[in-house]
């Protein structure tokens, strides 16, 4: 079955940075697209970033556009999420997922999760 494994979160202080890693197994990972989202407590879960199938394209939400950087290792069967500059409104649960589509920012359009890693940035 397919599994995706979030790791690298933390706490950390404002303008820190953090590395987030998804692990995934049971298909081709270079088929999929691979997505970011996050989600803070009484708020929907929203887009963060996308890469296509070979990486070599990306989006972001605007929110994030010049401090995070999605990458993926399709030889490692593993994406990355490098975080800079960090805010205090970062703070959320942060979710990897696979989606058959473009660089889709519906988190319908996806069709795996991983159980998601927490990121506190205190300020």
């Amino acid at each position: 079955q397919v599994q995706l494994v979030e790791s690298g979160g933390g706490l950390v202080q404002a303008g820190g940075s953090l590395r987030l890693s998804c692990a995934a197994s049971g298909r081709t990972f270079r088929n999929y697209v691979m997505g970011w989202f996050r989600q803070a407590p009484g708020n929907e879960r929203e887009f963060v970033a996308a890469n296509s199938r070979s990486g070599g394209s990306t989006d972001y939400a605007d929110s994030v556009k010049g401090r995070f950087t999605i990458t993926r290792d399709n030889a490692k069967n593993t994406g990355y999420l490098q975080m800079n500059s960090l805010k205090p409104e970062d703070t959320a649960v942060y979710y990897c997922a696979q989606g058959g589509g473009w660089l889709e920012k519906s988190s319908s359009e996806y069709d795996y999760w991983g159980q998601g890693t927490q990121v506190t940035v205190s300020s």
